[in-house]
């Protein structure tokens, strides 16, 4: 007995479940049968046959019941392999794409480490000399340094030359981070805007621009457009005008560029450019320091040449609170600018 119940067990597992239409169907079917039989042998052909005919209409029934199950289920399947295939074909396309951002991405970074090399090689070749050489090492830890802390959203515009040094930006951006000014202003658009503008767009702060050159702001403009950096930069257009200091006129910036400034807390005076006449950039803290914050602080770029340092020690001579602390690494130098509490800024247009 034991043996017939694992028997028994092993088949109701083995046996689909019946449900209940299915258990009536099956005893209909039987008891048709059944009735067929025990008919046909007690002498009742035509009510055996009559019983025959309903079982064959029953079973035809049951027939095109299970086809039609069968077509929506094959139904169903179609439907479900179509979604499957829409969803893989997005997942592939979504895949796709991602990678070529990806590689585009890569592409640009090399693009611009290999372009700042160039460079590098170039002045080294040009100047063939001992000190440049042993600059390139430097100049290229300080590209890594800085695609490292950010993520340009296109081809960053190029460095060295007129522009700062990798160097120069990687200790600009360092000391702007650890300053944390609001209101920066810039003498002198282009690299460096593009690079101070991302810093300040994750830090907080406003960046002001101002450029002699209209064509060389309208690049920046571009650039800072290109980047998506126009709501943290602003590049202006301030042509050469005459600015009168102790007597004697200088080429600089107009002022009325700089009406609406105040509280300026961080200045970097990078313009003009020298080219534009004997001690160009003399004029800036003569200007400016009205508009400054009561602490700020000032880089003045180039700080190794004779007219740049003239105008350090002018400065430091003239103006009550200013100090110099020294020169970061490249060829700035760096001063702290506290008012003296007698003294208030008359912002006057």
């Amino acid at each position: 007995m034991s043996h017939l119940s694992r028997v028994g067990r092993r088949l109701r597992r083995k046996t689909p479940r019946l449900t209940k239409p299915r258990v009536a169907a099956l005893a209909l079917v039987g008891l048709l049968c059944a009735g067929s039989v025990v008919t046909a042998l007690t002498g009742f052909p035509q009510v055996a046959i009559a019983l025959l005919a309903l079982l064959t209409g029953v079973t035809l029934a049951v027939l095109l019941a299970v086809f039609r199950r069968l077509a929506r289920m094959q139904r169903a399947g179609l439907a479900a392999q179509r979604d499957l295939r829409t969803t893989v074909e997005q997942m592939q396309r979504r895949l796709v794409a991602a990678v070529e951002r990806e590689r585009l991405t890569a592409g640009d970074r090399y693009l611009e480490l290999t372009e700042a090399m160039t460079r590098l090689r170039q002045v080294t070749d040009r100047k063939a000399g001992t000190a440049q050489m042993l600059t390139l090492p430097r100049e290229f830890e300080a590209t890594v340094q800085l695609f490292q802390g950010f993520v340009p959203r296109a081809p960053m515009p190029p460095s060295g030359q007129f522009a700062l040094t990798p160097t120069g930006l990687l200790d600009l951006l360092h000391l702007i981070r650890t300053r944390k000014p609001r209101c920066v202003l810039e003498l002198g658009s282009g690299t460096s805007t593009v690079w101070i503008g991302y810093l300040l767009e994750q830090i907080g702060g406003r960046l002001i621009s101002l450029d002699h050159d209209a064509g060389y702001a309208g690049r920046t403009r571009e650039s800072l457009v290109t980047h998506g950096l126009t709501g943290v930069a602003e590049v202006r257009d301030a042509p050469l005008t005459p600015v009168e200091i102790d007597g004697r006129e200088y080429p600089w910036y107009d002022p009325e560029a700089l009406a609406d400034l105040h509280d300026v807390d961080f200045v970097l005076i990078d313009g003009p450019p020298e080219a534009t006449g004997p001690d160009a950039r003399f004029p800036a803290l003569h200007v400016i320091e009205k508009r400054l914050a009561a602490e700020a602080t000032i880089v003045l770029d180039d700080a190794g040449r004779k007219d740049e340092q003239a105008a350090l020690a002018a400065w430091t001579e003239r103006f009550d609170g200013l100090t110099l602390q020294g020169e970061v690494l490249g060829r700035h130098a760096v001063l702290s600018y506290a008012r003296p509490p007698a003294m208030a800024p008359q912002l006057t247009r």
